[in-house]
């Protein structure tokens, strides 16, 4: 190899590198290892507000404990917070198939510029004289 190889090959590499350090932020902000930990607490948090409006709508509903509000707003409450849940799933779906989408932009291009670059070289090859 010669020192201008060497210089190239160690310049891609370099690329590559920064290229996969950006690809490893963006995953960590998408959905990394530090949301799964707070969508983790938000989903039990959000489990339990469920669970309790249900169980004080029932309770309430047995007369187990007596009538501080009107009846089924623990039940309607709860499904509003379903719907929330909902659309938070719905929104973070939609992020995750936006990096999907980015990321395979990314590899068409790069492939399409290997390509092109294939071409130039193939004619370079074709116009050099001698054996082919």
């Amino acid at each position: 190899m010669t020192e201008m190889d060497t210089e190239t090959l160690r310049k891609e590499l370099e690329q590559y590198r920064t290229e996969r350090d950006k690809i490893r932020a963006l995953i960590g902000q998408i959905g990394g290892v530090a949301n799964t930990r707070r969508d983790r607490t938000l989903n039990i948090i959000f489990i339990c507000l469920v669970l309790t409006l249900f169980s004080l709508d029932i309770a309430q509903h047995f007369e187990w404990i007596p009538h501080l509000w009107p009846p089924m707003i623990s039940l309607e409450l709860a499904l509003l917070l379903v719907s929330f849940k909902i659309i938070w799933m719905i929104h973070q779906q939609a992020r995750i198939e936006h990096f999907q989408f980015w990321i395979l932009n990314s590899i068409e291009f790069r492939l399409n510029e290997m390509s092109r670059r294939f071409q130039t070289i193939e004619k370079a090859l074709k116009q050099r004289p001698g054996p082919h």
